[in-house]
């Protein structure tokens, strides 16, 4: 017999979590939802945030992402600017940083991540990371006293802050330690075009090479890199991935290894707990792998998910379905958008099915077997869509060829 459903606990103000309130909301769920966020800012959109609020085309009030009265009409019970600490499966609680707690009969989590850090055992100033609202605008007030910058990883992130510096003509240098930026996603070739890109702008590349530390007298003056060479500098923005937000989670008794360890349908280990969102990790039925994706169609499409698994589990709702996405995600840099749709890392084979070097529009192919796993394209969007479909369609490499081909 099912858990009766009259409060509902979502762990993290972020996309995933607002989704997950809309969804019951869509559901016609009319019980108690509570919203804990550790941010004391209503839920915002993060992609903006390396992007239209970095350059300043946008203020910080645009980034969220959904406007007042929306928000206010789906009657949350908000806790926000509150961490939350532990979670008791057994009691079905949640207690909070000020010492409260919260009752649930099913508790959403979707914490997210935080970013790695490079030690800054002196804790020098001008050092950022980029993953929050108030990150960002720090960050802008930086770039705007023009500053000599570094840029320590080369993924999507760090391409990013480098290519808006550049666009204030700031000199700037990144330091990626694989021999390619963007490779791990993209592949060499493309990961090259995107490197050649950078460099065409002014970027000063210091591949394979890593950070051994920041010097300084109580401000960030130079970058030491593991090959003895010193940068000097008088900002560095740190992009070198990040890790699911699950400290507070180390007395729950839920399974935990690189995220909150879910089945097919977003159930954690514990009855009536779920996950979402950059902090879940599942088996992807469409894959047959084990995967944590750190996108913004995953949060949203995983949300969605988790609550249906929620209400079915209480009897509010159909059987649920597998939740088997296709991985998708973008990137502006120079003008330039750059997508990434399905499995990429570790393909056995990548094939450039398009290149036009005018105006730099590229398609490429990820093989995975007899599979089709994924696709990638620079200024090619309207080419990639089909490839999209056709991924989660299981579609198999020679009538992938032969569809770019046509």
């Amino acid at each position: 017999m099912s858990r009766p459903l009259s409060r509902v606990v979502i762990v993290g103000s972020s996309l995933a979590g607002l989704q997950a309130a809309e969804s019951l909301r869509a559901a016609a769920y009319a019980g108690h939802i509570t919203m804990v966020g550790e941010e004391r800012h209503a839920p915002y959109d993060r992609p903006p945030l390396s992007k239209q609020l970095l350059s300043g085309s946008w203020d910080p009030g645009r980034t969220r992402l959904r406007p007042g009265d929306a928000i206010d009409g789906l009657g949350l019970d908000w806790r926000l600017g509150l961490a939350a600490v532990a979670l008791d499966p057994e009691r079905r609680q949640v207690r909070l940083a000020d010492g409260s707690v919260e009752d649930y009969d099913a508790v959403v989590i979707a914490t997210g991540t935080t970013p790695r850090q490079v030690p800054n055992p002196l804790r020098l100033s001008g050092i950022h990371t980029l993953r929050t609202l108030d990150d960002a605008v720090a960050l802008r007030t930086a770039l705007d006293a023009e500053p000599r910058v570094v840029v320590v990883g080369g993924g999507f992130i760090g391409a990013e802050v480098a290519a808006e510096a550049r666009r204030r003509s700031l000199p700037v240098t990144m330091v990626e330690a694989l021999p390619v930026p963007l490779s791990r996603g993209l592949g060499s070739r493309l990961g090259q075009m995107c490197a050649d890109l950078h460099v065409a702008q002014g970027v000063h590349l210091r591949c394979g090479v890593g950070v051994s530390g920041f010097e300084g007298d109580g401000r960030l003056e130079r970058v030491a890199l593991s090959d003895g060479s010193v940068i000097p500098a008088d900002l560095a923005v740190v992009g070198i991935g990040s890790e699911p937000a699950t400290a507070w989670l180390e007395s729950s008794g839920l399974t935990i290894a690189d995220g909150v360890v879910c089945d097919p349908f977003c159930r954690a280990s514990r009855p009536g707990v779920y996950a979402a969102g950059d902090v879940a990790r599942w088996r992807n039925p469409l894959f047959d792998e084990v995967v944590r994706i750190e996108h913004w169609t995953n949060a949203r499409e995983q949300a969605a998910a988790a609550i249906a698994t929620l209400l079915a589990d209480h009897g509010l709702g159909p059987e649920p379905a597998p939740y088997a996405p296709v991985p998708y995600v973008w990137s502006d840099q120079y003008g330039r958008r750059i997508q990434v749709a399905g499995r990429t890392v570790g393909a056995e084979e990548v094939t450039v099915v398009h290149h036009e070097p005018d105006n730099g529009s590229t398609l490429a192919l990820y093989r995975f077997g007899a599979r089709l796993g994924g696709v990638a394209g620079i200024n090619a969007s309207r080419r990639l869509l089909p490839f999209r479909t056709m991924i989660a369609a299981r579609v198999g490499w020679d009538q992938a060829l032969a569809a770019a081909a046509a």
